[in-house]
């Protein structure tokens, strides 16, 4: 029994650790389908006369020289438009494979859970001794691993049918939204540390169950997977919603049904595989105090998420109190208590006693202190790349070691003291830019640069990470720097109104273009037929792409090298 327990200890550790894994790398890639065209700016003309043999050859020499610039950099630019084309579908199949296996993680620890593990054993001796036979017990449990599968992946369909994945996305920028999100973690958290539990209806429940019980066949079967999903609600309701909203936040249609039904397949496999191999049920550990150290460890990471949510409001409402620094300290205290509750140090009302710490239990408190020192460096300017995209930007850090207050920004010296918006509107550390198309558009012609069109939101977790990972690369910083106007737009912005002239009426967004963030939003989605962030366009002078729009690029060569390619195509234009 007592290796046992450590084995399924050992078990907890690790799915948690791929859990926390999973949620602060913000693991998904938002994608919209790219149907920009992008036309040749150069015409090659065939001049000269056969009689004229010194033109010709200067012709021919001309023609040479375009080939040559042609392939070295029209061939680039050439396989990224044909790579563009299909960018959509790579990175649309990229988005369901890592929400299919985060609701596949989800599910394994939701089955970890006080409420689900211990119905196991009862479930399936349940479907053996009725069925009369092996054969008949295994065909059942497999109809019972089906019904949760398809009660599960059914929600999901509903929540997108419900909202839609684009109207899911826009809430998933807004103050409003992440503010409740924020509110409903805690909740989730308080729940999992013992305070209360988080239950459906009694009647609604009962009634279920008296259906389980009095239909035969297979419809008794669907309903004794259905009263599984309402009796353990208070256990897999927090980690659902917060998958839920995960998901729906990437933007793809699909992405709520395939996080359900990774989610159901990884609940509904030990009902299953016990069923079929005897000799699973019989090595599982019994029922203890361990599965309620899992849902307390659960609710610590609940709680840590939770600040994620807390910082995009802060981000998105500009109350500017939320920085880094206090995200971080808060984080640190978290998992500083868990590691202390992990060995027993710390009871909440249903635990039970540790009369020792196991081998298990003890690597689990080393992972979560030292995760917790992990981040202290990042308290004095530390990048704390785990936390790309989650943590709040590096510019509202107060204090940085070693650059004082701020960093100044480099690039060009004619960079105005003053931009629009800027009272509001903060560039990446490091970096000018602007938040105004039409001011950033005429500094370009200025300075004879081309643009660097960086559609964004306060909100968006794939934005920071490209700024905290990829834009501090010293190479990408240099490009961005010094060869580039960049011009941030944000699509979440709401405090900015806009000019008389400039409101008109959205047919894509079906609304007026009253705010900042409704104008860009339009902009991007009419001009470039992209809704998605971050996106980046390339753009001459007359905002036409130089090469295909991108999204995220998390590899710092690749995305210097598409920076690179807008340049050439930039100056082989002005030849």
């Amino acid at each position: 029994m007592k290796n046992t327990l450590n084995r399924i200890m050992l078990i907890c550790a690790l799915m948690l650790t791929l859990a926390l894994g999973a949620q602060v790398s913000a693991f998904a890639r938002v994608q919209q389908q790219d149907t920009t065209e992008v036309s040749d700016d150069i015409v090659f003309t065939e001049i000269g006369s056969a009689e004229d043999t010194a033109a010709q050859q200067n012709l021919a020499d001309s023609v040479k020289a375009t080939d040559s610039l042609k392939k070295d950099t029209g061939s680039v630019v050439a396989a990224d438009a044909a790579a563009g084309q299909d960018l959509h579908k790579d990175d649309q199949q990229k988005t369901l494979w890592e929400t299919f296996i985060q609701g596949l993680l989800g599910g394994f620890i939701a089955f970890l859970m006080p409420c689900i593990f211990p119905m196991v054993p009862l479930t399936v001796s349940y479907f053996t001794k009725k069925a009369g036979s092996k054969q008949k017990g295994i065909f059942q449990a497999m109809i019972y691993g089906v019904s949760i599968i398809v009660i599960y992946v059914a929600f999901g369909l509903l929540i997108t049918l419900l909202f839609g994945s684009a109207k899911l996305n826009e809430l998933s920028s807004s103050g409003v939204f992440n503010f409740a999100f924020f509110i409903l973690l805690v909740v989730f958290a308080i729940s999992f540390f013992g305070a209360f539990e988080i239950t459906l209806p009694s009647s609604f429940v009962n009634k279920i169950d008296q259906k389980a019980d009095n239909s035969k066949g297979l419809g008794g079967i669907f309903f004794m997977a259905a009263s599984l999903a309402l009796v353990s609600f208070s256990c897999t309701g927090p980690i659902i919603g917060t998958l839920l909203v995960q998901a729906s936040s990437k933007g793809e249609i699909l992405a709520p049904a395939i996080g359900m039904f990774g989610f159901a397949l990884a609940l509904a496999l030990p009902f299953t595989l016990s069923a079929i191999f005897p000799g699973f049920l019989s090595s599982m550990p019994k029922s203890g105090g361990w599965l309620n150290s899992v849902k307390v460890c659960l609710g610590f990471l609940e709680l840590a998420l939770a600040l994620k949510f807390l910082s995009a409001a802060d981000l998105v409402w500009h109350w500017e109190w939320f920085d880094r620094e206090i995200f971080l300290a808060l984080w640190i205290v978290i998992f500083f208590l868990m590691g202390i509750y992990i060995l027993g140090k710390l009871k909440f009302s249903h635990d039970s006693d540790v009369p020792y710490v196991s081998v298990p239990r003890l690597f689990f408190a080393i992972f979560s202190f030292a995760f917790a020192v992990y981040l202290i460096p990042g308290l004095w300017g530390a990048p704390v790349n785990i936390l790309s995209g989650i943590a709040p930007p590096m510019n509202t850090q107060d204090f940085i070691l070693g650059r004082g207050t701020a960093e100044a920004p480099s690039g060009s010296s004619g960079f105005p003291a003053t931009v629009k918006y800027q009272d509001v509107l903060h560039p990446p550390l490091g970096f000018n830019a602007f938040f105004d198309l039409d001011e950033g558009l005429e500094y370009a012609k200025k300075v004879n640069k081309p643009v660097l069109i960086d559609f964004t939101g306060h909100a968006c977790v794939n934005c920071r990470k490209m700024e905290d990972k990829i834009w501090i690369n010293p190479e990408v910083g240099r490009i961005i720097k010094e060869e580039y106007v960049l011009i941030q737009l944000y699509v979440d912005e709401r405090s900015v109104k806009m000019p008389t002239e400039k409101v008109h009426y959205s047919k894509i967004l079906r609304t007026n273009t009253d705010d900042l963030g409704r104008w860009n939003s339009d902009f991007q989605a009419s001009r470039y037929n992209s809704n998605s962030q971050p996106f980046y366009v390339l753009g001459g002078h007359d905002l036409e792409p130089l090469v295909t729009p991108q999204g995220a690029i998390f590899d710092a060569a690749k995305y210097a090298a598409y920076l690179q390619t807008g340049i050439d195509k930039f100056k082989a234009s002005k030849q």
